[in-house]
Parts: C-alpha cells; structure tokens; sequence
C-alpha cells in the first residue's frame, strides 16, 4: 500500500512541478515531510544536499532518495523514480506534436508568459522551504551553528554570482568548510 501511495504522490508532483527540480522540492517537502511523514525535515535537508551533489535533475534523485528511506527498499527508489518522470514523458510525447505546430499562437505565448513568474515562486518557495533552523541553525538555540553557516551561505553566493567561481568547487569547499568548523 505504500508503495501506491509513494506513486500516487509522485505522479502528482511530477504533474504539477512546473519549473523543473528545484521548484518541486517545496512540493516534495510539504508532502513527504509535513503531510505524510514520511521523512524528518532533517533527513529531508539531507536528500536535498545529496540530491545537489549527485549526477542527474534534482527532483529525480530527491524521488529516488526519499523512494528509498520511506521504504528502506531498492523498489522504492523505483517506484518513485517512475512516478515523478512519468507525467513529463507522458506529456512530452502529447504535447511536442503540438506544439512545434502552434508556438507562436497568442494562447500558447501567454500560457508560457503566465508560468514564468509562477516558476519563479516555486523557486523561491524551495529556497525558503531550505532556509529553516535544521540546515542554519537557531540564532536564540546555537548562535555559533547559525553563524558559520550564514558565512558560509554567503560566501557560496557571492562566490558563485559574482565572481561566477565554479558551483562544483564551491559545492565541494562548503562540504571541507562544514566539516572542519562543526567537528
């Protein structure tokens, strides 16, 4: 039964995850995290970073990870997997027939002009889903946790939109960072 349920929630987040992984992740937060319970937030902000550091689109690794640690199964990492890319292949297929033939129609041009400020929002929405006291600590609880890892949110900002370093490396420098300041 679970294993339905996983697919049922999956299909649904790969319906209406407009705006690629990262805009899924606050859906996949409210409904694996606070819906079901399926996950701790912690083990939630874990997937997330694994999710960002592993090969392939985030939503699909995130299915794939949530998939196995609510089933503690390979299948479920199927099941998930499955879920979450089927709507968009099935959509795919429908659509690109169509839509090569109708893209410069006004309906069409305003359909995607009203999506883009929505898949700002969801993106904003997966950065605010992220920005919660289990991955920066509390500034009342553990001053020195959210101190270090504002610095270190910061600095991984600037350094990737101003000087426009390498997100890999700085992915990689963040992980050597955490590690040596929280232990």
């Amino acid at each position: 039964m679970l294993y339905l349920h996983l697919f049922y929630t999956f299909f649904k987040i790969g319906l209406f995850g407009f705006g690629g992984g990262y805009a899924m992740l606050s859906m996949i937060q409210g409904e694996v995290v606070t819906r079901y319970g399926w996950l701790t937030p912690q083990e939630f902000t874990d997937i997330v970073a694994i999710s960002q550091m592993t090969p392939g689109p985030i939503g699909i690794n995130a299915a794939t990870y949530v998939g196995f640690t609510a089933t503690g199964s390979v299948w479920g990492s199927v099941v998930c997997t499955l879920a979450v890319v089927l709507p968009s292949f099935i959509l795919m297929l429908t659509i690109s027939r169509f839509f090569l033939k109708y893209r410069k129609h006004p309906v069409v041009e305003a359909v995607f002009s009203g999506l883009r400020p929505a898949v700002v929002g969801l993106l904003a929405s997966a950065a605010l889903v992220l920005m919660t006291a289990d991955n920066f600590g509390s500034p009342t609880r553990d001053t020195y946790s959210f101190v270090v890892s504002a610095i270190i949110f910061l600095v991984a900002f600037v350094g990737t939109r101003k000087y426009k370093l390498n997100p890999i490396l700085m992915i990689v420098a963040c992980g050597v960072a955490g590690l040596l300041l929280y232990e």
